[in-house]
């Protein structure tokens, strides 16, 4: 300060003291290259698409083309969407749709979080590898094959399972599981828990081991156990990414997918098989209805978004967490 004081004093001008620019780097483009290719993405991917949500407004008059489908389709306004509404399989559609989802919410949901704990309670480096290699592995196969294996399996003639359960004695003829609708829910549940387990946990995994260890080593202090362990220091501490993934879960209540339940639907469970996904799929490509199967997805989007919003809401104003 005193060598300033007599600088400014005798007239000195000071250096510049103004932070210099630092020069990009090859990683600092890499890492531009980067985004702008996650940008592009989006915008491809994305918002294009948005362009055709004019489809939900048009009757397509049977264009093949989707581009002439928008452009020269009739404007329709609203009565796609009124179609859709008094259609007479909408009870039908939004009752298994719901149901299916609820269910999963219920039993796919707790489940990677629970086998993500038990994992992180095995003290065998080596067990622990092979289970994780175990459950990832099916996560990696399409549902055509996937699914292909169970059809193998519970095929009502030739099925393994049929097989073992009629020589057991535990029935009398073989059950048709495939082509019952009591069953099929609990097909889908089964086949997703299976197919989803493993990878489904690697969040909450990654989460646990990112846990301090001196609050484990505190709770032993106190004389906690391994379940005293496990519901006052694991669970409060991947209770945010719990929360992220139930707001979402949520918001996907209407999202079933359709190449999981397409394996497995058939003339004699579509009762309880045909869901908003499917039913989109049959309009939008076999009949080549673009603007009805449009209008659907639209309000399906609309739909999952006010979820989304509400499930947040809710979640913020019971456990003070949520996405935004």
């Amino acid at each position: 300060m005193k060598k300033q004081f007599v600088a400014q004093q005798a007239g000195a001008r000071l250096p510049d003291q103004r932070k210099t620019r630092k020069p990009w780097t090859r990683n600092d483009w890499i890492l531009l290259i980067m985004a702008l290719l996650g940008l592009a993405f989006l915008a491809v991917f994305a918002y294009a698409p948005l362009y055709g949500l004019l489809l939900a407004f048009k009757v397509d008059g049977e264009y093949i083309n989707i581009q002439h489908a928008i452009q020269y389709g009739t404007w329709a306004g609203w009565d796609q969407f009124k179609d859709f509404l008094t259609d007479p399989d909408f009870a039908d559609i939004m009752f298994n749709t719901l149901g299916l989802n609820l269910l999963q919410l219920l039993i796919n949901f707790p489940a990677p979080i629970i086998f993500a704990v038990l994992m992180s309670e095995l003290l065998s480096d080596k067990f622990k590898k092979m289970v994780q290699t175990v459950t990832f592995f099916p996560h990696f196969l399409s549902w055509v094959i996937f699914g292909g294996i169970f059809l193998s399996l519970l095929d009502y003639d030739t099925g393994f399972v049929n097989t073992i359960l009629v020589k057991l004695g535990l029935v009398s003829e073989p059950v048709d599981i495939l082509g019952g609708e009591g069953y099929f829910w609990g097909l889908i549940i089964c086949t997703s828990l299976l197919k989803g387990l493993g990878w489904g946990s690697i969040i909450y995994v990654a989460a646990i081991s990112g846990v301090p260890k001196e609050q484990y080593e505190a709770a032993i202090l106190d004389g906690a156990n391994r379940w005293h362990k496990i519901r006052y220091v694991t669970l409060p501490a991947i209770a945010p990414t719990i929360t992220l993934f139930f707001i979402l879960s949520i918001s996907g209540l209407l999202n079933n997918g359709v190449d999981h339940l397409w394996v497995f639907q058939n003339a004699n469970n579509i009762a309880r098989s045909e869901v908003l996904d499917t039913f989109i799929y049959k309009f939008g490509i076999p009949y080549q209805r673009y603007g009805y199967a449009t209008a659907i997805g639209l309000m399906k989007s609309v739909v999952s978004v006010i979820l989304l919003v509400t499930g947040n809401a809710v979640c913020k104003k019971i456990s003070g967490k949520g996405i935004y």
